[in-house]
């Protein structure tokens, strides 16, 4: 894993993987400048990214985009304002509107958590929370100057705010959390309290329409990937959907259902997935648990 700065993926595709959260923070050239897309979990922490931006060379941050509203995606918002003045913060408009909302939740967790050993304690509960300014609903493009990046939502998964990048001319797709590759979650998705189990799949199938055999995918923690990978990924959360349906239908209680089936990842990754799949489905294609 590196924290060196920016590697280049595609033609003026930059990518920098940090240690903290194993997360991603990508560069998108072009004549007029330079896209940021996510930018790290605190102030501090982005300032170490704009100085990694600086000593790249490749050109002055013209907007930025937070590819869903997490702290570790948004919380270096406000230290890019700082460092390039009121440039226009793109999110989808769920993402935005809940900003500000989780960031706090995050920070009261610090705060309620004595026992939490966290170096990054500190510098996560003085972080300003920005939220983006510029938003949309389904799909958007931005003008680089020489090449054109798309901004799509595909549909809910990892929140109900994720959006895809597309860079349509290097062929490369950045999918937040929408895709994980890293090991320091041993590969397993982002099955949070604010996740979307049953539609997951089915906006991942967005996403692949997205991609070709060729493309790069980069995900939101972790290595990039390719097209496999994100087809392997999408159908182990269609495992994980489909196997909330089937125990929901034969009327399995929450409480045992976890310990009722075979899973593609660990149980306790899967408690919220679980939790929240049985939330969404319509009462019709649940039962009533036997006696």
């Amino acid at each position: 894993m590196a924290t060196a700065g920016f590697t280049e993926i595609a033609d003026r595709v930059w990518v920098a993987r940090y240690d903290w959260f194993d997360v991603n923070v990508t560069l998108v050239g072009g004549t007029d400048g330079l896209l940021v897309v996510d930018t790290h979990a605190s102030d501090r922490a982005a300032r170490a990214v704009v100085d990694d931006v600086r000593r790249l060379g490749a050109g002055e941050v013209r907007a930025v985009v937070n590819t869903h509203e997490h702290f570790d995606h948004t919380f270096g918002n406000a230290a890019f304002r700082a460092a390039y003045g009121p440039v226009p913060i793109h999110a989808h408009e769920v993402a935005a509107e809940r900003t500000v909302s989780a960031g706090e939740r995050v920070q009261a967790l610090y705060d309620e958590d004595d026992n939490l050993d966290d170096p990054h304690r500190d510098e996560v509960q003085d972080t300003e929370i920005v939220p983006a300014d510029t938003t949309f609903s389904s799909a958007v493009a931005l003008d680089l100057g020489d090449r054109l990046v798309e901004l799509v939502h595909p549909g809910r998964g990892h929140t109900a705010g994720d959006l895809v990048v597309r860079v349509p001319d290097a062929d490369v797709l950045l999918a937040g959390d929408l895709v994980e590759e890293s090991m320091a979650r041993r590969g397993v998705p982002g099955f949070g309290d604010d996740c979307y189990p049953m539609e997951w799949p089915l906006s991942l199938d967005i996403v692949l329409g997205l991609t070709t055999a060729a493309s790069v995918v980069v995900p939101g923690h972790g290595a990039p990937v390719d097209r496999d990978f994100v087809e392997e990924q999408r159908n182990a959360i269609g495992v994980v959907a489909e196997t909330i349906r089937d125990l929901a239908t034969r009327g399995i209680p929450l409480a045992d259902a976890l310990d009722a089936a075979e899973w593609p990842y660990p149980r306790e990754e899967l408690a919220a997935a679980v939790r929240r799949g049985y939330e969404h489905l319509p009462r019709a294609q649940k039962r009533l648990p036997l006696v």
